[in-house]
This record gives C-alpha cells, structure tokens and sequence, in this order.
C-alpha cells in the first residue's frame, strides 16, 4: 500500500454536507459558541437543496384559517402511518416558527398583496383533517431552495462557521461504538484529512442516484448513509423510495409539485383529467405515491401519451402567463430547454420519476443517530447526529408529502444544533486519536485507487440503476423484487472487479466517482432486499402480490445492516412511535426562539 498521511483537525461539531440541513446544524452550532466546520464535497450552493423548487410547509395560516394540528394530521395520513408521530409533532409545532427565522435572515418569499409570506397549496395538505385542499406551502416563486441555501450560507459565514469546500467524506471514525470524527480527501491537491470532534452530523443528502432516473443531481450518492453502514450501523425503511409523479419525460428533470398547486393538471391520451377518478376530492393534489400510482395505471392501460404511449401530459397552458412568469418562472424555463415546450401553449408530457428516499440513518427527534442494541430500539450512538435526506427521524414514514421535505432540513438542523448546543461543552478535551481508527479509511481507498480489474465504474453503476430501475420500481412484485436482490448481489460483487485507470490523488474523478458507486451500492442492496422481505403494500411501496397495507404485521420500521466484506444483508426492526409529546415538551429554549 502506498503511504499515507493524514493532516489533523479539531472541532467541537464537524458537519458533513452543506445542503439546507447541514447549514442549518452548522450555523446553529456556530451561534450557540461550538467550534464548528462543515465539509462539503462541493461549493455550498451547488447542494442539492439549490433543486428544490416548490417551497416549504409550515401552518402559518396566511391564506386563509391553519393549524399545526391539521399539519400533523396530514403527515401522518401521507406517512400511511409508519411515521414516528413524537417526530411529527416536533416538525409541525416548530415550523411556523422556523419559517419565520428564515424570513428574518433573509429568505425572499413571495408575497400577498398585504405583504405576507406567500403560501400555495400542495398535495395532501388539508384544512380540518382532510376536509379539503389548504394553502400551506410557503414559497419564494418556483425556487425556494436556492433562495434558502444562499441565506443560509450567507448567515453560516456571518457566524464565523469554518467551510473545507470540495472535500470528500471518506468514513466515520468510531471507537468502541463512539463516533469521534471523520477523515476527507481534499480533491484539490490530494491531500487527506482527519477531523475530530465531540459530534458529527451527517447531511450527505439522499442516494437517488441509485436508479437509472432521478431528479436527483449526479452528486446525489448518499455517502452518509454508505459511511454509517461501514461503521457497522443500520439504515432504517430503504424500502421506501419516492416516485415524484412530475419528471420530465426524457431526462428526469423534475416540475414540482408547485405546478399543480398553482391550477396545474394531468392528462392521458383521451384528454381526460384521470386523477379525478383516483382522488375525487384532492384530485391532482393527491400525494405522490398516489398520483404517481395513477399514472402508472393510466399508462399501463393504455391511455399514455406519445408515440410510445408511455407518458402523460401535464397542463400549465390554462394559466395566465403572468402567474407562470410570476410563480413558476424556472418551470418555464426547464420546460423549455428539457422538453422544447412554450408551457403558455402546450402541455408537458412527464413521467414519476425517483426523487426521495424517505429511508436513512434512524435519529430521534433530537437528531440523534439511535441504533437497535439488544432491548433497547433507541440506543443513541455517541457522538453521531443525522439530519435531512440522509436520515429518517421518521417524519415522513412510507411516503413524503410535498413541501416537508424542507421544513424537515430547517426544523431538523434547528433540533439537531440545541441538542449539541445542550450536551457539549466548548473546547472540551477530546481523547487522542488512534491509528487503528483510520488505518481501514486508507486500506479502502488504496484498494479503489489502484483498482485493475476488468469492469469500469460507469459500466457497474449502470448495471446497478438498471436492476433498480427495474425490479424497485413504482410497482413492485415478488417475482420482480426476488430478481432485483439476485442483480443487485451480482452488482456488489462485482465490487472486487472494478478498474480505475487514474491512479493520481488530484482531482481524480475516476476514483471519486467508485468512491460514490461504492456508497451507492450498499444502500442499493438493503433498498431491494427491505423491499423484498415487506409482503405488503404501504405509502410509496406499492407490492402488487400483498396489495393490501397489513398494520398487524408490518406497523414496524425495517432495520437493515450491511456487511461490507460479505455483502450480506441482516434485517432487523423498530416499534413505530405512536405516540405524541407531552404539552410541557417543546425543546427549543426561549432565548433560540425566533417569532
């Protein structure tokens, strides 16, 4: 093995990944005095988080009455009830407040015509428990990410937060089943790295990119939840993975879901508005799975558009073009150069396509990373946070709805810098590092680096997007489930094959690209084999053979570990929180309070 060495650094916090929920953390620990860092394996605000285009759910009531309670309501109802309902009480009561901390940093949202945040209406957001479609989605036009990423990297800075930019995350490093920190690669010069720090808080985002089509950026490669399974933690409810039902037909590229909220519909062949047949009262602001269900369905029966009649059209040519130049500017935009359409003339034609894996590293409400350990389903791991995509806390349960996603980042970052804030103390002595610790980080990326076998990583990741695109797909079986388990083993071991022909250590993108397939690939086998071993039908697992939601059996999360050597899956479970938190319990001390 070639010789490697590390250069040193201490924190208090070291936050890995600098999407809405990484700045959040990291900025939150930043302002409550933790010496903090954030690595990010590229610029802040090229985060995925820039993507997100429809806004952010909070219970402000600004377009007509609202109530935290029927935001809970709602998220329960769409997490087909495996979400954890103490998390969901957390994120609901929260967001009104966490919407408002964003409003006074900075964040530019639409308005009313009084002056107020702007709120549209989204899927399965109800006024009175599902007594009708509510407005709850707070928007900055069609780009409320970007406009949230840039005002929080901008407040990050201002609270002296300390940026390692295009590092990449190599793995955990853990003694004795504490995490004390982590080692990065510094893509620029090649250099290596090891940051110790009383806490790490991983927000490495989501693993869409474990499918053939995604909405997903190609740095979507979930390396937080592939460092928690070398480190010998499980991921919690792989099997769930979100179809956004509005991909551009062809490349993937999403529309939100903003689209339909702002008077959007869908069409099949017959020019038929088809959701009312699905949803009669929401229509096509049903949730995800449903809609994207129906789609599929349409499709299927023959009812597709195109010459293929493989797709469906989405209309937006209905609208005043001033709402559309308004409201859904990059929309129109995308619809433009992805699928040459003048949205003011013609339809979109769209397909659901992977946008959310609502599975991740477990965490509790507190944003602590929990393991299963003997009795105990809750066992906290010391020193290890998880917040966004990477986690599950589980908010979402079976199925997202749209706009949670990032509410979810903000009130979950928020959470996770009290709670470091509360347990750490400033410039604590930390306990020397060992060389055992990390010597494997090396082994592992010396094996990849000099790798020189037969198979090329593009050549191995396209094998392994097909087999999920496949056999993981909107519909599910147990013959095509069983097959996708068969591929994706094949896949992982042809791990031990892969050739990497740059063997430098500066800007090498061969090797951080198997680094990511590497990633991608563990979190691919326990997604498929979750989903095989879940013999029934719940939010965005649609199991044609157990098409039936099965509370007896199945009211349960699913752990699965992964054996890096072996590439052997364990599965395991976790009780579902059907409980809610006390009126006393709010954890956000007065003085974090922002209204």
């Amino acid at each position: 093995m070639a010789t490697y060495e590390f250069i040193d650094h201490r924190y208090d916090v070291v936050v890995v990944g600098a999407g809405g929920s990484g700045l959040r953390a990291a900025l939150g620990c930043a302002q409550a005095g933790l010496k903090t860092a954030c690595i990010t394996k590229v610029f802040p605000t090229r985060s995925h988080t820039v993507a997100a285009q429809g806004g952010i759910s909070a219970s402000l009531g600004n377009m007509g009455e609202d109530d935290w309670r029927w935001h809970m309501y709602d998220t329960v109802k769409g997490s087909d009830w495996l979400g954890d309902q103490d998390a969901i009480e957390y994120l609901c009561r929260n967001a009104p407040a966490a919407v408002y901390e964003l409003e006074h940093w900075g964040v530019p949202f639409s308005r009313t015509e009084d002056g107020k945040i702007y709120q549209r209406a989204f899927g399965g957001m109800t006024k009175n428990y599902g007594e009708a479609p509510i407005q709850r989605t707070c928007a900055a036009a069609d780009r409320t990410g970007h406009a949230m990423l840039h005002t929080m990297y901008g407040q990050s800075l201002a609270n002296a937060t300390e940026f390692f930019i295009e590092y990449f995350a190599l793995d955990l490093i853990m003694d004795e089943g504490v995490c004390r920190g982590v080692t990065a690669w510094k893509l620029d010069d090649g250099t290596l790295h090891r940051f110790q720090a009383q806490m790490v808080i991983l927000a490495t985002g989501g693993y869409g990119r474990s499918y053939f089509s995604a909405t997903s950026a190609h740095t979507c490669t979930g390396d937080g939840g592939g460092m928690a399974l070398r480190a010998g933690l499980p991921l919690q409810d792989m099997e769930f993975v979100q179809f956004h039902p509005t991909g551009i037909y062809g490349s993937g590229c999403l529309i939100t879901e903003g689209a339909r909220g702002e008077g959007g519909y869908l069409t099949n062949s017959e020019g038929e508005r088809f959701m009312e047949r699905y949803a009669p009262t929401v229509k096509d602001l049903a949730p995800r799975d449903m809609v994207s269900r129906a789609m599929t369905m349409e499709i299927r029966e023959g009812r597709g558009v195109g010459p293929k009649k493989d797709h469906i059209f989405l209309h937006l040519d209905h609208l005043d073009p001033k709402i559309l130049h308004e409201r859904l500017p990059g929309i129109s935009e995308s619809a433009k150069i992805f699928a040459g359409v003048d949205v003011t003339k013609a339809p979109i034609p769209v397909l659901p396509t992977v946008h959310y894996n609502m599975g991740g590293v477990p965490t509790n409400f507190y944003s602590e990373v929990v393991t299963k350990a003997g009795k105990n389903p809750d066992q906290v791991v010391p020193g290890l946070m998880a917040v966004g995509e990477a986690a599950c806390v589980s908010v979402h349960g079976a199925n997202r709805l749209g706009s949670n996603s990032l509410i979810d980042l903000v009130v979950f970052g928020r959470s996770a810098a009290l709670r470091a804030a509360d347990i750490l103390k400033a410039g604590a002595t930390q306990p020397e590092l060992k060389p055992a610790m990390s010597d494997w980080h090396l082994d592992r990326l010396d094996r990849f680096r000099n790798a020189n076998g037969g198979t090329p990583t593009a050549e191995l990741r396209l094998e392994m997007q097909m087999a999920m695109q496949e056999d993981a797909a909107v519909y599910r079986t147990s013959t095509a489930l069983a097959s996708g388990v068969k591929r994706m083993q094949a896949v992982q071991a042809k791990r031990g094959d892969l050739k990497v022909t740059d063997r430098s250590m500066v800007w090498n993108s061969d090797l951080m690209e198997t680094l990511e397939l590497d990633n991608l690939i563990g979190q691919a086998v326990v997604t498929v084999v979750g989903a095989h071993n879940r013999t029934e039908s719940r939010g965005a697992h649609a199991h044609e053979d157990f098409p039936d939601r099965d509370d007896k059996t199945w009211m349960k999360h699913t752990l699965t570990w992964f054996d890096d050597k072996t590439g052997k899956v364990k599965i395991d479970d976790r009780p579902v929180h059907n409980f809610t938190l006390s009126k006393d319990i709010d954890y956000i001390p007065p003085k974090a309070r922002v209204y």
